[in-house]
């Protein structure tokens, strides 16, 4: 009996009783109820924040191009002679160029470069919409400009900037801007499908933009090819004029005239490196914001925000 009544007064010191610090929930609940005209008001405030952050933002618009590699198939460009004319080029000791899956990450990497953006930006005069533009209006169609940045009547920029940074917008700025404020690039890993996106203010840029965009990026691949291929053929040319070999000769006459036809069908090719799916339309309903999103969330932050501040009071009214 003796050991019985040890055991059991052992079992009732070792946690059953409730320790001192220990919150109730029914006390806690009622705090919060207690607290509810305070909860409803920062949350209010919240949601009346949210609802004006919301409605201050502009809207901007997204304008998509769907695209898919052009298409060699050993007739056109570098990449299909490749397959073909790989070994004779290697005895000739030239490069005649990749697959068209290296050609494809070529393309994609200098859509991205901040060479071939820099040259979009200066060639179509991109930098006043690009930096300066706050607003599209919807009525009259026409671009808004932050009067803060840019003067429109004097045509120059009147920003105040701190050094490094100049008055004029550099080169580096305007390209990091448009990388990770107005394209966007996406590539379907299954379909091999390329999106490109433009987002801005204006809708009818957007577009532009975008198409644009597409057909430099062609053009810009197109020279590249067309320049390293005439290249090719001034070096087998030379080479030729110093073998005396009659198989050598042999070798370099078909180089010759494989990168001679591939020369003439790449000059005619405008869709070089990417062929248009689905080309690029104004947009008619904005990407962003989010405006009811941010108002849903901004209620709920308040009224978290609230909840938090009563149960911490309660905590330190009860510590003391």
């Amino acid at each position: 009996m003796n050991q019985q009544n040890q055991i059991t007064n052992q079992n009732s010191n070792i946690g059953f009783a409730p320790a001192d610090d220990e919150i109730d929930l029914r006390e806690l609940f009622g705090a919060i109820w207690a607290g509810k005209w305070l909860i409803i008001a920062i949350t209010t405030v919240f949601a009346i924040g949210g609802v004006a952050f919301a409605l201050s933002q502009p809207n901007t618009y997204k304008a998509e191009v769907v695209l898919t590699p052009a298409s060699q198939d050993g007739k056109s460009g570098l990449a299909g002679m490749a397959g073909q004319l790989g070994g004779l080029a290697s005895l000739a000791g030239i490069n005649i160029g990749g697959g068209g899956g290296d050609g494809k990450a070529i393309a994609l990497a200098t859509l991205q470069s901040r060479k071939f953006l820099n040259a979009f930006i200066t060639k179509h005069q991109l930098l006043v919409p690009l930096i300066a533009s706050q607003e599209w209006n919807q009525a009259t169609g026409e671009l808004i400009l932050d009067a803060e940045l840019y003067d429109a009547s004097a045509q120059q920029w009147i920003r105040e900037v701190k050094a490094p940074k100049s008055v004029v917008p550099s080169d580096w700025e305007a390209y990091k801007h448009f990388k990770e404020e107005i394209l966007s690039v996406n590539e379907a890993k299954d379909t091999g499908l390329v999106t490109l996106e433009i987002t801005h203010f204006s809708p009818l840029i957007a577009q532009q933009w975008a198409t644009m965009l597409v057909a430099d990026l062609n053009l810009w691949m197109k020279n590249k090819s067309l320049t390293e291929t005439q290249r090719n053929i001034d070096y087998l040319n030379q080479q030729l004029e110093k073998t005396a070999i009659t198989g050598m000769q042999t070798v370099f006459y078909q180089l010759i005239e494989e990168q001679t036809k591939n020369l003439m069908l790449a000059e005619v090719e405008s869709e070089f490196s990417f062929k248009t799916i689905d080309p690029a339309v104004v947009p008619e309903e904005k990407s962003d914001p989010k405006r009811a999103l941010i108002c849903v969330l901004a209620t709920f932050l308040g009224g978290l925000l609230g909840i938090m501040i009563v149960v911490v009071r309660f905590a330190m009214r009860k510590e003391k």
